[in-house]
Formats: C-alpha cells, sequence, structure tokens
C-alpha cells in the first residue's frame, strides 16, 4: 500500500471513494450523512496544494483518503474515508499515522460519532481518547458549533485527541 499526497487528477475519485464509504451510513438510520456531498473539487484541490490530503493507493488508483489541517497547535483530522471494498485492512489507521508524522509533534484531534462503530470506538482502538467539553480548544468549539448547524448534532458526537507519538532518537543518531 502506497501513501502518498494525490495529483490533481486523482482528486475526483477521492470524491467517489467518500460516496461509497458514506453508504455505510444509510444502513445505521443516518441516510442524511450517506446522502452529503463529498468536498468540492476546489476545496480538495486546496488540500492538495498546502500538502493536507493523502491518499492510499492499490493498484494504482486511491482507495482511501485522509485531509487534515492545524488546528489550536494540533493536527485535526477532518475527515477519513476508506472505500468499502478496501475496509477493515488497517488503511485507516494507515492514513492517521502518516498525518500525526506530516502535521507536527503535538497531537491529532477529530470530531466523530460515538455511536457508529467505525467512527469513535474504532478510534479509542487505535489511541483516541474522548475530550471533555472543557478541553476543547476555540477551534473544536468552532469546529463542533459548525457541525451542529449542519445538523450532524442529530446523532451523539464528541471530540477526540491522541498524543502524538514521536520516534526518540538515539544519541549521535543521524
Amino acid at each position: 500500500m502506497i501513501i502518498d499526497i494525490p495529483a490533481p487528477a486523482e482528486l475526483p475519485v477521492l470524491r467517489a471513494v467518500e460516496r461509497a464509504a458514506g453508504e455505510a451510513f444509510r444502513e445505521l438510520g443516518m441516510a442524511s450523512v450517506a446522502d452529503d456531498e463529498p468536498p468540492p473539487l476546489a476545496q480538495l484541490a486546496e488540500y492538495q496544494r498546502a500538502g493536507r490530503v493523502l491518499a492510499a493507493y492499490d493498484g494504482g488508483l486511491p482507495v482511501a483518503y485522509l485531509l487534515w489541517e492545524p488546528v489550536d497547535g494540533a493536527t485535526h483530522i477532518e475527515q477519513v474515508s476508506v472505500h468499502p471494498d478496501h475496509a477493515r485492512r488497517g488503511i485507516g489507521r494507515r492514513l492517521i499515522d502518516r498525518a500525526e508524522r506530516a502535521g507536527g509533534p503535538f497531537a491529532l484531534t477529530l470530531t466523530t460519532f460515538t455511536e457508529v462503530p467505525w467512527n469513535a470506538p474504532y478510534y479509542e482502538r487505535i489511541g483516541f481518547r474522548r475530550m471533555a467539553d472543557a478541553e476543547l480548544t476555540p477551534g473544536l468549539r468552532a469546529i463542533r458549533s459548525q457541525e451542529a448547524a449542519l445538523g450532524l448534532d442529530r446523532w451523539p458526537r464528541v471530540c477526540m485527541r491522541r498524543t502524538a507519538v514521536r520516534p526518540v532518537r538515539e544519541p549521535g543518531a543521524i
């Protein structure tokens, strides 16, 4: 599996990946989430130019992707989508780990649904913890506010954080 920043011509494939991944929400009675449009190409291009989109490739085409942005000194994961034909293979985790290395030495944050098995319970298994409301930074509060305005609070949501793990250099290592 190769993980890299996608080329501009590959950005439409990311939208298709997200649409396919979103279909699983329909089975949970979350049709409006399944029907939500992926980010427009112009927005994906902004992430691509900034180096804040990663794609996982299998057979030369993206099968998963992640968007991230800096929020209050952390690497905030805006979106992770894995095509259902490639789910449950650790691709999402590899994308998250790579974003951690790309984003900086502090922490990863994200917002997610608490009761969707491949959301909060999954993120807890890979080292994220649920944040109390008092821990939310101004940027995370703004993100949660925007999500509420979009109607996502119809289902329970939570902010989560994972402390970044950086490899320790051995003395004298280059």
